[in-house]
């Protein structure tokens, strides 16, 4: 399902105009990225939580030059889903 989809899907359950629902789409999606990228975790009880996380410093190795690098900390965005929303899920096996 693209974003094109979601908003057609809203638009047509609520009735609300297709640019509406995508500016609000938008804006959404615009809340979340601005919290993550300010080290902020956005939790969406019944659906998951977008959350932060920390990688340590590690060396690693360049099969291809042999050689040996070393990649410093950093944040890497994550998403977790809710137990309910990961039962629903796992309910659904054709």
């Amino acid at each position: 399902m693209t974003k094109a989809d979601i908003v057609n899907e809203i638009s047509k359950n609520t009735g609300i105009e297709k640019i509406t629902v995508q500016k609000t789409v938008e804006a959404f999606m615009e809340a979340v990225k601005d919290s993550m990228i300010g080290s902020k975790n956005v939790y969406l009880r019944g659906f998951g939580s977008f959350v932060v996380k920390k990688r340590a410093k590690k060396t690693a190795r360049n099969i291809s030059k042999n050689t040996t690098i070393i990649i410093p900390a950093h944040n890497i965005p994550s998403f977790k889903p809710a137990k309910s929303f990961v039962n629903k899920v796992k309910a659904n096996v054709k």
